[in-house]
This record gives C-alpha cells, structure tokens and sequence, in this order.
C-alpha cells in the first residue's frame, strides 16, 4: 500500500491530484528525465509541495504553474547530476594508465572499491569535504559557504584528505 493510500487513511490527502501528477509528469518527460525516472521526479515535487506548505499559511495563488516551475527544475537538477557522473567518469579515466584496461574492467572495480574503503577510513570532517569537491563538483568557496567554515578550513581538509587517500592507494598498490 502507497504512503499516500495509508495516509489518506487518517484524514490526510496526497497535495497533488491525478491531473497534477500527469501535468508533471508530462514536464519531466519533456525536460528529458528518463521513464523509469519519473516516479522520483513526481515525488520530489509532492514533497516540495509539502515543505511549501508547512513552512507558510498562504494558499498558492497558482498550484498547477507551481508545480509546473518545481517540476522544470527537477529536471535540470537531473541533468546537472548526469553531468557530474559523466564528468567524474571522464576524470577517472583520464587518471588511468595508458594501455590499461577499459573503464569498467576488473581494474576499475578495485579502484571503485579502494577508493570506497579510503572514504570510510578518512575522518567524517575530511570525507564531508572531499567528496563535496569531488563528487558534487564544488568549488572551495561553494563548500566554506554550505559548511560555514573558513575557506583556509576547506584547503587544509582537502589537502590531508587526498594525501591520506593518495597514500591509501599507493599502499593498496592501487596506482
């Protein structure tokens, strides 16, 4: 049984009508969101329609062009995401040896996992910064600003975490 089913139950109603989700619906596809996708999407906007909700008494004046806007950036926060993995991915083959196996190889996978391994041995500290710089792709200031420390804080973190991970790879004769 859906949450919503469950929660209608008890008086409570799902903030987007069958109309809506097809109208956002209809918004994702166009904005290039994948089928198996959508049901995310859909939800993503149901919950920001309740976050919306909770934190205002005033009714939206327009409902449908709310979820409309909501819906287009959903979609372009999918397509930033893609592009951070697509960019990762460039990354880590551009790192690769040449003459080395393809991306995806059994090499890869130990890297992948090396690398997963170093992450949960570094301080929380110094993983929350490395995989900000690396994995969401943000800047040194993007990343003293969203933590509220100083950005000297965010450069001496960076800097002991890929020397610690650096060193981690090297002793697990990964590079």
């Amino acid at each position: 049984m859906s949450p919503w089913k469950k929660a209608r139950g008890r008086g409570e109603e799902d903030p987007l009508d069958a109309a809506l989700v097809g109208r956002v619906r209809a918004i994702l596809t166009l904005g290039g969101v994948p089928h198996a996708e959508l049901q995310d999407g859909v939800q993503q906007v149901r919950l920001k329609l309740l976050e919306q909700r909770a934190g205002r008494r005033a009714a939206l004046r327009d409902l449908a062009a709310w979820c409309a806007v909501v819906a287009s950036n959903v979609a372009a926060d999918w397509h930033r995401a893609r592009h951070r993995q697509e960019r990762l991915a460039e990354r880590l083959t551009a790192i690769r040896p040449w003459g080395t196996a393809e991306p995806g190889g059994e090499e890869a996978k130990v890297l992948a996992l090396a690398v997963a391994e170093g992450l949960e041995d570094l301080p929380v500290a110094q993983r929350q910064v490395l995989v900000l710089r690396f994995y969401a792709d943000l800047s040194v200031p993007q990343i003293a600003e969203a933590l509220g420390i100083p950005e000297g804080t965010v450069k001496s973190r960076l800097h002991t975490a890929t020397r610690a991970m650096r060193e981690r790879l090297r002793t697990d004769e990964v590079v």
